[in-house]
């Protein structure tokens, strides 16, 4: 399912006032991928989600699902719409008195459909999910990965178009979310889905996602593929999470907390190669490397480094030349 946002604005009243938690976003999030939406706590990107999946409504802009405005359409046409939707949770929401397989059924079952039905279909997500063999366990001797896994099996059950992420990786070990993150991405691609992943977690959207917007005070501060806010992120909410994102398990490495004015952002073939010792030599400039670390996006590499830069003006003007026609860009580390 195609998803557009138009102009969407959303504020609550509080004891204190007005806040305005969705400030005139607009989005086009294509069929088919892995969209994320990254802010930190309190950015109001769970408020934007709830009117991307008709939980509220906007006080104003639109809603379009395949080009059709959904926002403000009857109640009943409403709650057709919703049954398109799919939506797991950091905190699993699952039934404690069911076991796996149940609240695996459960929504086929609001849904109506026939128990002869709901059994092979109840099977054929445990199956997807990996949990063929667990059906009959009650959820209090699920791991936390099982859990999310029955979730994902449950949200997905009644062949929905889009499948919702809230934080839904949060509550996991790194080993867990990276398995969970594998297997949302085998379905999605198996399944056609449009998976939105809401998450504050840049790793997420590191090792998921193929488009990211980036949330900040209500409002969208910017979006691109991946692949381009690692390599050229624009904003300093954007800077600030890619600062703090792991990488095989740390920051990127700082050996140095002086320095660093200029930072470094290497593409793909580029971060394999010695580019800056041919610069060094070619244009008579000297450099210092303060800070560096690669990111590993599921198509290609980025690498970003801190560093500083001596030598004639007109030097280091060829210099940052060279790199951006090696295809490492340059810019002031502000």
């Amino acid at each position: 399912m195609h998803i557009k946002l138009e102009n969407l604005k959303k504020s609550y009243r509080t004891n204190d006032g007005t806040i305005v938690a969705v400030d005139g976003n607009s989005l086009d999030i294509p069929e088919n991928t892995v969209f994320g939406i990254i802010g930190k706590s309190g950015a109001g990107k769970s408020s934007l989600v709830r009117l991307m999946s008709l939980l509220e409504s906007p006080d104003s802009g639109a809603v379009y699902y395949d080009d059709r405005r959904v926002d403000n359409l009857p109640r009943a046409e409403l709650i057709q719409e919703r049954r398109k939707l799919g939506m797991i949770f950091q905190n699993f929401n699952l039934f404690s008195s069911r076991t796996a397989a149940k609240n695996v059924a459960y929504p086929l079952e609001i849904c109506g459909m026939p128990q002869a039905e709901i059994r092979p279909r109840v099977q054929e997500m445990l199956r997807l999910v990996g949990l063929e063999d667990r059906g009959d366990a009650p959820i209090s001797t699920l791991s936390g990965g099982q859990k999310q896994r029955v979730a994902i099996a449950r949200a997905l059950a009644t062949r929905p178009d889009v499948l919702f992420c809230d934080e839904a990786t949060s509550a996991l070990d790194p080993q867990t979310t990276r398995s969970i993150i594998a297997l949302i991405r085998e379905l999605q691609a198996k399944m056609n889905l449009t998976v939105i992943m809401i998450t504050h977690q840049m790793e997420v959207v590191r090792d998921a996602c193929e488009q990211v917007a980036v949330i900040d005070g209500g409002k969208v501060v910017e979006q691109g593929t991946v692949k381009d806010i690692f390599a050229r992120p624009r904003t300093a909410v954007t800077k600030d999470f890619l600062s703090h994102i792991t990488t095989d398990g740390r920051g990127m490495v700082r050996w140095s907390h002086d320095g660093g004015r200029y930072i470094l952002h290497f593409i793909g073939e580029s971060t394999g190669e010695p580019v800056l010792s041919a610069i060094a030599k070619k244009c008579n400039v000297e450099f210092n490397i303060r800070a560096a670390g690669i990111q590993h996006l599921p198509d290609q590499d980025i690498g970003t480094m801190l560093i500083d830069f001596s030598g004639e003006e007109e030097a280091l003007r060829q210099a940052f030349a060279e790199l951006n026609s090696r295809g490492v860009t340059v810019e002031e580390n502000k």
